[in-house]
């Protein structure tokens, strides 16, 4: 699934950067608008995450969390509202989106071996070309490769800002208690031993904390577009 022709003036496009830059909207933006498979890498391992909480599994537990990861059928595909993620074929894309999952999610990606394996996925997925791809490792570690990559930041406040007005109304959650969240998700995301969370030497940095989501998507399918006539 997921798959797409081959076309060699296609390219791969990673977008790394912190919790609630806007990565995933504006990765899903990009893919449309250049008719690429956009793909996920955070809802697999938020994926990984529900199915530990499911089976109480701890991040501590790294020889059950491993055990677990290698059971899973992780798949991804085009939904109503971008992508639906299913594990072992149960839609979870909602489930995965709650806030134990998101705040355990950073200490569960911190294992070497479910990186190692939604890692490889991600490789195969990649293999084609013509996907926009986001996470926190993307550029530096899964697709070092990849033909553009871009750094997407913003200030601590204005991403809690944004991650407020999406939950507010179904989580009761202060802008304080968010704002705190999402920067120990940065130290935890920066300081963990494996694939850690740092710019690419060759990424574009978008500090997008003034900047709509329809500009940073502009200026990212403008530089692809240029990337891809270069690899024509």
């Amino acid at each position: 699934m997921l798959q797409h022709e081959g076309d060699d003036s296609r390219i791969n496009i990673a977008i790394d950067g912190p919790a609630g830059a806007g990565k995933s909207t504006v990765a899903r933006k990009v893919a449309e608008q250049l008719g690429y498979v956009y793909i996920d890498t955070g809802a697999m391992y938020r994926a990984v995450t529900l199915s530990a909480q499911r089976a109480g599994i701890t991040a501590g537990q790294t020889k059950e969390l491993a055990e677990l990861a290698r059971s899973l059928t992780i798949e991804l595909a085009p939904g109503e509202n971008g992508q639906s993620v299913y594990v072992n074929g149960e839609n979870v894309t909602a489930s995965i989106r709650s806030r134990e999952v998101t705040l355990e999610v950073s200490h569960i990606a911190a294992n070497e071996a479910v990186r190692s394996m939604l890692s490889d996925l991600q490789r195969c997925l990649a293999e084609r070309k013509g996907v926009v791809m986001d996470g926190r490792d993307i550029g530096t570690h899964v697709l070092p490769d990849a033909e553009l990559k871009i750094f997407l930041t913003a200030s601590v406040r204005e991403r809690a800002l944004r991650r407020h007005r999406e939950i507010a109304d179904t989580q009761p959650i202060t802008l304080e208690q968010l704002e705190a969240e999402i920067a120990e998700r940065d130290r935890l995301d920066e300081q963990r031993e494996i694939s850690p969370l740092i710019c690419a030497s060759d990424a574009v940095v978008m500090d997008s904390t003034s900047m709509t989501i329809e500009e940073v998507t502009s200026a990212i399918v403008k530089l692809g577009r240029t990337k891809m006539a270069e690899a024509k």
